[in-house]
């Protein structure tokens, strides 16, 4: 695997630890995806937004096992039925599956057309997810969507919509609730300890920074 390298907007990051994390910009907002991985060849994708993170994988000699969704929107799911297709199941939160396949994903007000998948298993916030030698645990993160979570692996959370370096997601749009949002925020800041986020947008952050510096905190 290669470390530590940017090219063509792909940055492979490496957590503490056995995992790589390898962030996959996909799609027409440039979402982010991440392709984890212990042992270089058997992979999970934390959201797909588009066709890129299968074509990601593919160069690096990965087969995607499995897709955790964060939520929802379209920018996060667009990617799916490809990798379905590819042999991949598609995991989301069972609170999430109404907006999933509803217009409430956003995709025809931006013209979007979201090519059909089926989600393959669902889980709850408090679950723990055993995939490719990876641990998750699932985390309950309403606002930005009725159903939106985050993982926690052993040394990184992932953070979808919900928390982004400096800032949070939106509560504008269906289903969303910013009260439910400042809650999940400051359950996710409680954490303990310092562990890298890699949210669904921008660049990555960390804990410590965003219990210091984000306004929303």
């Amino acid at each position: 695997m290669e470390k530590d390298k940017t090219y063509a907007g792909h940055r492979s990051l490496k957590e503490e630890g056995n995992m790589d994390i390898v962030c996959v910009p996909a799609g027409i907002l440039r979402a982010n995806s991440y392709l984890l991985t212990q042992d270089g060849k058997d992979a999970v994708l934390i959201d797909c937004g588009g066709p890129e993170p299968l074509a990601e994988a593919k160069r690096r000699g990965l087969a995607v096992r499995a897709v955790l969704l964060t939520h929802g929107h379209f920018d996060h799911i667009g990617g799916c039925a490809a990798l379905q297709g590819a042999g991949a199941r598609i995991g989301c939160s069972e609170a999430e599956l109404p907006l999933i396949f509803s217009q409430d994903n956003l995709a025809a007000e931006v013209g979007v057309r979201i090519p059909p998948f089926t989600v393959d298993f669902t889980f709850r916030g408090g679950d723990e997810l055993d995939l490719c030698g990876i641990r998750f645990s699932v985390i309950a993160a309403p606002g930005h969507t009725p159903g939106g979570v985050c993982f926690r692996t052993e040394g990184a959370l992932f953070t979808g919509d919900t928390l982004f370096c400096g800032s949070v997601g939106r509560t504008d749009f269906p289903g969303g609730s910013g009260a439910q949002l400042q809650d999940s925020v400051r359950r996710l800041l409680a954490l303990p300890g310092d562990l890298p986020v890699y949210p669904g947008h921008d660049e990555p952050t960390s804990l410590a920074y965003e219990r210091k510096y984000n306004p929303f905190r």
